[in-house]
């Protein structure tokens, strides 16, 4: 099983999921022409996806969802509210597919779970896929970390968690304070400090391999993170860690080899 994170932050979010003869896109804010670039750039043969899974609307999730779609004839998978709330911006594609925020469905060789997350959107969601053997996590795009986040992700071996804004960054910086509450609140986004909670805690038991995605190019900086997790590392030693980034690919996370 493996995980490439094609990009990820404010100006676009793609990652692609694969187990067996089963890719999965996890969904795609990039324009059909920059997707496709960064798929041959991780070695993926556009036409071998299977899917698209849509965890919420907002553009950086969704604005190349519909064009790739109807490129290469995929279902496009999400919950009701999501799929109504997506029409305008996605439009006509060949396949919509519906699941049910709490409920598990299948896509080829894996199991898909999706979990409710708290995003200012009509029923965001996160994701873990499972191939039998391994599983991993997707958490992005919520204001907190809620008890069902921890126990839908518990058992992950690998994951790609939001780590968006460093709040003082966040509260020192242009945003207006609209903005930042907005940021700051319970459907905002995900601090640096609850996410290095979060993954001390998912380190003491499966997790081993965690890609930090999602960062703000305003309210967040690289070298920030890095610190924090500097400042934890006896707490996150059984940890594999990366970041991920707005304009290049990468990490990539696979399960199943040493």
């Amino acid at each position: 099983m493996r995980c490439i994170v094609l990009g990820s932050g404010s100006k676009g979010n793609a990652t692609l999921v694969e187990a067996g003869q089963t890719r999965i896109l996890i969904d795609n804010g990039f324009s059909g022409k920059e997707l496709l670039a960064r798929l041959h750039l991780a070695g993926i043969d556009p036409p071998s996806l299977s899917a698209v899974l849509i965890t919420h609307e907002h553009n950086d999730h969704i604005g190349g969802v519909g064009v790739l779609a109807r490129r290469l004839n995929l279902p496009v998978y999400a919950n009701v509210a999501t799929h109504r709330a997506a029409e305008a911006k996605v439009r006509q594609i060949p396949q919509r597919q519906e699941f049910n925020t709490g409920e598990s469905f299948v896509i080829g060789d894996l199991h898909i779970h999706a979990f409710s997350v708290g995003h200012d959107t009509a029923d965001p969601v996160g994701f873990t896929l499972t191939d039998g053997l391994h599983s991993f996590g997707y958490c992005t795009d919520t204001g907190s970390i809620t008890r069902l986040i921890r126990y839908s992700l518990s058992s992950c071996q690998a994951l790609v968690l939001e780590a968006n804004h460093d709040v003082p960054m966040l509260r020192a910086g242009p945003y207006p304070l609209p903005l930042q509450q907005r940021v700051l609140s319970l459907h905002g986004h995900l601090a640096n400090s609850d996410a290095l909670q979060l993954a001390v805690e998912l380190a003491a038991g499966q997790l081993r391999k965690l890609v930090f995605a999602h960062l703000s190019e305003v309210n967040n900086h690289p070298q920030l993170l890095l610190q924090e997790i500097a400042r934890r590392k006896d707490e996150l030693a059984r940890l594999d860690i990366g970041l991920a980034c707005q304009h290049c690919l990468g990490p990539v996370l696979e399960l199943g080899k040493p």
